[in-house]
């Protein structure tokens, strides 16, 4: 009994020595460096992915039979509106009358479209030669990242002619002395003042909120601070181009500008549009090209840090005429704009601004 659990154990013995011996009892350490180096790549690659934020857009219930026309239905639209991004590769038109969605658009310097305008409007047709002209203005809303947008927002051109453009705005201007205080109300402000005013503002004896752009000078702006906190966006500043030592061209500065807002599309995020007037149809060519060029530089100051350009195409049109034509506006921006390799800026999430904020170029 005793010699048969001596020879077991001597067989089991041999055995695992020569499984020791001959690598067989574990694994190579190639294998096991290979198996390591996955699992840690795996894991950094599960760290990578929290890290990303993804977005879900909420919408309401769809039922699951309606689903595929709802989004047939939202392509169909894109189509009649006429979304084309890039017409690059459609033919060009081989004489004077073609079909527009076949063929690449032509294009037209700004003062033939204007002129292709008057002609539409003379007294034979539409007898409208004091039509308003406007440019309807196609952005890429893409952001510097992929799953950024640009937000919809709302600025103020100063035009260098004005014309009625049926915009009124309410300004409040704060001034030191009384004499500049004058010469803001002599240029439309509907109000003016100095400390005073800021004390009844204090005391809840002067309301804030029926005035839309409060402009101030440099040396009144220590003694505004002490009512920031209820001028919010509104608080004069550089930025918003409301605080000047020249009160006389900072209030018409307002007056005559030109509000306009810059709407993304509801189902293609990185298409955004703009339809603002910039003169009247018996405005000289000239000024109505100033005018144009003001409006599409201000524009322009919205670009995001990324090489791509940010207006795409722009049409005139002139009300009640249908015809749009597309023209040439990349000659008139300056190249001061361009997107410089290597510079970003790093968005702030944590502040979020309304999108009907206005803001005025400067």
């Amino acid at each position: 009994m005793a010699a048969a659990a001596a020879s077991g154990w001597l067989l089991n013995f041999s055995s695992t020595y020569i499984r020791h011996v001959t690598c067989l009892n574990f694994c190579p350490v190639g294998f096991l460096q290979a198996r390591n180096y996955a699992a840690r790549k795996g894991t950094r690659e599960k760290a990578r992915k929290k890290k990303i934020k993804v977005v879900v857009e909420k919408v309401g219930f769809i039922p699951h039979n309606r689903r595929k026309t709802r989004i047939a239905a939202k392509r169909n639209k894109l189509n009649k509106e006429n979304i084309i991004l890039d017409d690059s590769k459609k033919p060009d038109p081989i004489d004077n009358v073609w079909i527009g969605q076949f063929h690449k658009w032509k294009i037209y310097s700004l003062e033939e479209a204007i002129q292709n305008h008057r002609e539409t409007h003379h007294p034979t047709m539409y007898n409208l030669p004091n039509a308003p002209i406007k440019a309807f203005i196609e952005l890429d809303m893409q952001g510097t990242k992929k799953t950024k947008f640009v937000d919809a927002f709302s600025k103020i051109a100063c035009l260098p002619h004005s014309f009625d453009h049926g915009q009124s705005r309410k300004i409040l201007a704060f001034c030191k002395t009384p004499e500049v205080q004058e010469i803001a109300r002599a240029a439309g402000a509907q109000c003016a003042g100095g400390k005073e005013l800021i004390k009844q503002i204090q005391n809840g004896e002067f309301a804030l909120k029926e005035y839309d752009i409060i402009v101030s000078e440099p040396s009144i702006l220590p003694d505004l601070l002490l009512i920031r906190g209820l001028m919010r966006k509104k608080f004069p500043g550089t930025k918003l181009g409301t605080l000047s030592s020249d009160m006389n061209m900072l209030v018409t500065k307002f007056l005559t500008g030109i509000k306009y807002t810059a709407k993304p599309h509801d189902f293609l995020k990185s298409y955004g549009t703009i339809d603002v007037t910039f003169g009247m149809l018996d405005m000289d060519t000239k000024q109505l090209e100033e005018n144009f060029v003001a409006i599409i530089k201000d524009v322009n100051t919205a670009k995001p840090r990324r090489p791509e350009p940010f207006i795409t195409r722009i049409r005139i049109s002139c009300a009640p005429a249908t015809e749009m034509f597309k023209v040439d506006f990349e000659q008139y921006l300056s190249k001061d704009n361009t997107f410089k390799k290597g510079e970003e800026e790093e968005e702030d999430e944590s502040e979020n601004e309304k999108p009907d904020a206005v803001i005025a170029s400067h």
